[in-house]
């Protein structure tokens, strides 16, 4: 694949910017909500009080209540009858549900994908891998937290896999199910996988999509999430 990244660096096409206005309060707050739910920041099962959220992000209550009762359509928040609303929780039994869908959906969005994807998405592919290996994983010499940038570029790496399927019904659900399997790491920080090559693991994925080679990259991209799965088991166990 190295050859191929050496051929295409060059090549890349200019990342599109993102059009429109400047989003609305509501869409800000949400955005940062989801993002602290899902790095752990705010942990699950914890209270999400209006006026303490209205100080840490300095917002009136209306938009504050308008993100939460959106996040709640994403499961990442519970409404708690006349108590207002608090984190979702977890639980192993929802990682197994989370972790069976996401190889199910996933395992016909990639195979649609390599059925139907054209040059460019294989340059977005090689594009995405070359990033994803460059980015160191750790962060801080921390050997299980992980930084900022490379979870940024894991999830472009595992989203451009799949962005031929051809369904963004499809791609809603594995994004939001991507997010949620995070959330689960992230609350599993203690678990670390020394005896795992996660790059190589990459790398292998990506070059049985680039050689059209369909079962080999559903089995290698299942395996790669049933062992991170199997980590994260022991640890809620």
């Amino acid at each position: 694949m190295l050859d191929r990244i050496k051929s295409t660096k060059s090549a890349s096409g200019e990342e599109s910017e993102t059009e429109g206005g400047p989003a609305s309060l509501t869409s800000r707050i949400y955005a940062r909500l989801r993002a602290d739910i899902i790095s752990g920041v705010l942990e699950p099962g914890a209270k999400l009080k209006i006026e303490d959220l209205r100080q840490r992000y300095d917002s009136g209550a209306s938009p504050i209540r308008e993100a939460l009762s959106l996040l709640t359509s994403h499961q990442l928040v519970e409404r708690l009858d006349q108590r207002g609303f608090r984190v979702s929780s977890i639980s192993l039994e929802e990682f197994d549900e989370l972790l069976k869908t996401r190889c199910w959906l996933e395992e016909r969005a990639l195979r649609e994908s390599i059925a139907h994807g054209d040059k460019r998405w294989e340059e977005e592919l090689v594009i995405a891998a070359y990033r994803l290996s460059r980015a160191p994983r750790n962060s801080g010499g921390n050997p299980v937290a992980t930084n900022d940038e490379w979870e940024k570029l894991h999830k472009d790496f595992h989203l451009t896999l799949i962005s031929r399927c051809g369904s963004r019904f499809l791609l809603n659900s594995c994004d939001e199910l991507y997010d949620q399997n995070v959330r689960y790491r992230k609350a599993a920080s203690s678990v670390a996988y020394p005896e795992r090559d996660v790059r190589a693991e990459h790398e292998g994925i990506a070059d049985a999509v680039l050689a059209r080679d369909a079962d080999r990259a559903v089995q290698r991209l299942v395996a790669h999430y049933t062992n991170t799965g199997s980590f994260l088991r022991k640890h809620f166990e």
